[in-house]
């Protein structure tokens, strides 16, 4: 009876993280199209709402980690949604106040009060995320039992996470559709009651449930050692930082590149593409959720690396003349080609984080949390990559960043994953 309660409760845990991964991915994909919003208005804008939601991670990564030890995952989960609602209501203030507030001047332009307050919700629907993953990722890892199983876990909640991924620019595509001089956050305000709401359902659920906590969090566990003693581990967190700049980097550009080719209805034609996107990573870990269970990560990760480097300098090489019919509307052959990736960085979060943390036995709660603060690259790189588009008036060539980091994951997959320091006692 005792192991059915148990097996009950495991089931329960593991559908409640799923459902935390969805909420994830919802709200960080809010930035990149509201970026489009904002970025008529100051032209260098695209991706700072972007930036301010993964510099988040820089603040709140470790001490999530630290959260995760001293009150367990059930608490911290709760603790993030309620963080979450608060972000997103601010970002809705943005819409209806501070519009005539000027603050300071860019580039000679003014930078308006309501501009700053949806930087302020960013930031803190940042922390929400940053506290989300750091409970989700190793407690689905845990559940199943690490290795290839726990990565299977992590691939099937990641399978969910691009379902809202796909969803999220399209719905705002759908509600904008032109972006003009007259767009506005006001344009998008039901997504983000809606996305407040599914807070508020999803407090109440985790509240009632019992999650059972699959690492011990007694004050009683000493640390002899960290989790920067593991080589492997330090360089997963340099990759984890890199494939999220690639994650989100690759559909933002994308969407900034055909927004900007300026044909009717262009900003809704650009959330359909990059939601296409979103769907492919969402079949690529649908997928993945299947295999991983008899494919290594590591061979994932070789694999999906390479596959993304090919695809991105066919993408960039192509002439922007060779197009295709999407809707009644020519759109260049190589956005399909750049699109292609989804299917590559849907599994790479998951493999990244089953080799980085593999063997680290008491020491995976703390390294959760330092390996959460490296996400800070999701919006460090983008912004770096935006900052290349727009001083070149480039966007394409901008990919040869993305480029560069997906070698490094290829090089972490092939050589930098290994454990050497099996040596260092982990129970």
């Amino acid at each position: 009876m005792e192991k059915q309660t148990n097996k009950n409760g495991v089931i329960v845990a593991i559908i409640s993280m799923m459902f935390l991964f969805a909420m994830i991915s919802f709200v960080t994909n809010l930035a990149a199209p509201f970026g489009n919003i904002w970025g008529k208005t100051y032209s260098w804008a695209g991706m700072v709402g972007n930036l301010m939601n993964f510099l988040a991670y820089l603040f709140m990564g470790i001490p999530a980690g630290k959260m995760l030890v001293k009150y367990g995952y059930k608490k911290t989960a709760l603790i993030a949604m309620a963080v979450g609602f608060i972000g997103l209501f601010i970002q809705y203030l943005s819409s209806i106040f501070g519009g005539s507030s000027e603050m300071f001047t860019i580039q000679e332009n003014p930078v308006m009060l309501n501009f700053i307050i949806y930087l302020i919700g960013a930031f803190i629907c940042g922390f929400c995320v940053c506290m989300l993953n750091t409970v989700v990722n190793p407690m689905l890892n845990l559940l199943g039992g690490g290795g290839n199983r726990g990565n299977q876990l992590i691939q099937t909640g990641g399978t969910l996470n691009s379902l809202t991924a796909t969803l999220t620019p399209f719905f705002v595509g759908v509600l904008i559709g032109e972006v003009t001089d007259k767009t506005s956050m006001n344009d998008v305000t039901p997504l983000l009651w809606v996305a407040m709401a599914v807070f508020a359902v999803t407090f109440l659920i985790i509240a009632f449930v019992t999650i059972p906590e699959p690492q011990s969090t007694a004050s009683g566990v000493t640390f002899e050692h960290s989790p920067w003693n593991f080589r492997h581990f330090v360089l997963g967190v340099i990759a984890i930082f890199f494939y999220v700049g690639i994650e989100v980097g690759v559909p933002a550009e994308l969407n900034f590149y055909i927004t900007k080719l300026g044909f009717p209805g262009a900003a809704a034609i650009a959330g359909g593409i990059v939601a296409i996107y979103w769907l492919l990573m969402l079949v690529g870990r649908f997928i993945s959720s299947f295999v991983s269970g008899k494919i290594s990560s590591r061979a994932q990760l070789i694999s999906t690396s390479a596959l993304g480097i090919i695809l991105l300098v066919i993408a960039i090489l192509l002439p922007e003349s060779s197009s295709v019919s999407f809707h009644g509307v020519d759109v260049p052959v190589k956005c399909f080609f750049i699109i292609a990736c989804g299917i590559c960085t849907s599994i790479m979060w998951g493999c990244i984080f089953n080799l980085a943390t593999e063997g680290l036995g008491k020491y995976t709660a703390p390294a959760s949390g330092i390996f959460m603060t490296m996400v800070v690259g999701g919006g460090v790189m983008p912004f770096i990559q935006d900052q290349i588009a727009t001083s070149l008036n480039d966007y394409i060539s901008s990919y040869w960043l993305i480029v560069a980091m997906l070698g490094y994951l290829l090089y972490y997959g092939l050589v930098g994953s290994k454990n050497v320091n099996k040596d260092i006692p982990v129970d």
